[in-house]
């Protein structure tokens, strides 16, 4: 007997702000709670003047420091800022370690970093028929390398959109891709003249019954004509377009498993895609999106790379860089001087210093109410003052840390919502940072050396 199960829900990968929507702002004053953000209104508000001064192209040369204890929110502004400059503004997060361990050299990586970090908008309007298929009849003949196989060599279909409906004769390319696709009557298709390829939409609308189960999502049936001129936008960054443009570099091996983003890209590429993005500008084809480059640890950078960023901010192309640290007065890597935060004088200078601070006990407990909503986790009041004061006295990372993992402790108990037994026993099995470094200390006797 066959059996149909519903599925609960999809796939869902939450990240540690996947409830940052913005900034919170109502003209340059910041909300208390808004957008998911909490407090820091100071530095938020700040965060808001540096928008308007991206979107008036006044920002130009200039970059960010968001400096603040561990947990207070740096990451959280600077996403909150990517968002404020649009939906498909590219964000990239990397760490200052990630540089030194990348398998290429480090003006490479920063290179690619950058270059990632700038989008470019592409408008193209494309020839197609579209429209809902009423009927669809394939011809068929015998395989020449097996007669008793069919292979399909063309097909005639009727589309119609509210308006119109036209029919249509294939070819065998045009029929091939019936097939490969499985398009069938009810089906809401796509036919693009100039590349030759066939997108199938999604299953009509009124072609669903209530006895159906359909994979694909329903659409509304196209108005209008079914042949069009219909505009396309859509977002590549110059990182993108660079390794598209230099894929012969690359086997199929890099391609599938992701060693495309460790190899070097020539600087002839890069000086094609440049001028090719440069014309499509000219066109009106194309504009050029700057986005955020977000580098976390900022005071592990050393002096070569402060030097090439610094260089980087002068560029007709150039994102948004923001630095990030918890450190004060350092060493700057790669020299004996001492500076704040760890970086040069003279690129502290042309930064626009932001400053965050630790959050209080009732902005905790808004962001922990926050996360438990988003990591749809059901928690006791109780419980979550107990989480409170874990993170008021160890860390908020550490107490949101602990959201999921009493979750599943209180569910392998039959609860639906966590109790402070739940909290009590996720802080036992999971140490923060400062326990684990004393329980460290004490068995130093005991650890390896190398």
């Amino acid at each position: 007997m066959m059996e149909v199960r519903e599925i609960g829900g999809t796939f869902e990968r939450v990240h540690a702000h996947s409830h940052i929507k913005g900034l919170g702002l109502e003209g340059l004053r910041a909300k208390r709670i808004a957008d998911g953000m909490v407090g820091q209104e100071e530095a938020r508000e700040a965060a808001g003047i540096i928008v308007r001064m991206i979107k008036e192209g006044k920002f130009s040369g200039k970059a960010v420091l968001i400096a603040g204890p561990p947990g207070s929110g740096k990451t959280a502004i600077a996403v909150a800022i990517a968002k404020e400059l649009g939906e498909d503004v590219p964000f990239v997060p990397i760490t200052a370690s990630e540089i030194y361990s990348a398998e290429i050299k480090k003006t490479e990586f920063l290179t690619q970093a950058i270059r990632s970090a700038i989008g470019v908008r592409i408008r193209e309007k494309r020839n197609v028929y579209e429209g809902k298929v009423i009927e669809v009849d394939i011809q068929t003949k015998s395989s020449p390398w097996n007669p008793y196989m069919q292979v399909p060599t063309s097909a005639r279909i009727v589309l119609a959109t509210k308006d119109e409906k036209k029919k249509l004769s294939l070819d065998e390319g045009y029929t091939r891709q019936l097939v490969q696709l499985g398009i069938r009557e009810g089906d809401v298709i796509m036919i693009d003249i100039d590349s030759g390829r066939i997108v199938r939409v999604g299953v009509a609308e009124d072609a669903i019954g209530d006895e159906t189960l359909y994979t694909e999502k329903a659409v509304p049936v196209p108005t209008g004509p079914v042949k069009k001129e219909k505009e396309f936008v859509y977002t590549l960054t110059l990182h993108q377009l660079d390794v598209m443009h230099s894929r012969s570099q690359y086997s199929i091996i890099d391609i599938f498993f992701g060693g495309v983003q460790r190899k070097e890209i020539s600087q002839e590429v890069r000086r094609e895609v440049d001028k090719m993005v440069k014309d499509w500008i000219e066109e009106g084809r194309a504009e050029i999106i700057p986005g955020v480059l977000f580098i976390d640890e900022a005071s592990l950078l050393d002096i070569e790379t402060f030097a090439f960023l610094n260089r980087a901010l002068e560029q007709e192309l150039a994102p948004i860089i923001i630095f990030a640290t918890n450190r004060g007065v350092t060493k700057i890597r790669g020299t004996d001087a001492v500076a704040p935060h760890g970086m040069p004088l003279d690129l502290l200078d042309r930064l626009l210093i932001i400053v965050t601070r630790k959050y209080s006990e009732d902005e905790i407990r808004e962001i922990l109410k926050i996360r438990a909503r988003e990591e749809k986790v059901q928690i006791t009041n109780e419980a979550l003052e107990k989480l409170v004061k874990l993170g008021a006295e160890r860390s908020l990372r550490y107490a949101v840390q602990l959201l999921t993992p009493a979750r599943i402790i209180a569910e392998s108990e039959g609860r639906k919502e966590v109790m402070p037994e739940d909290v009590e026993r996720a802080s036992n099995l999971f140490v923060d940072v400062k326990a684990s470094s004393e329980y460290l200390s004490k068995i130093e006797k005991e650890m390896l050396y190398y």
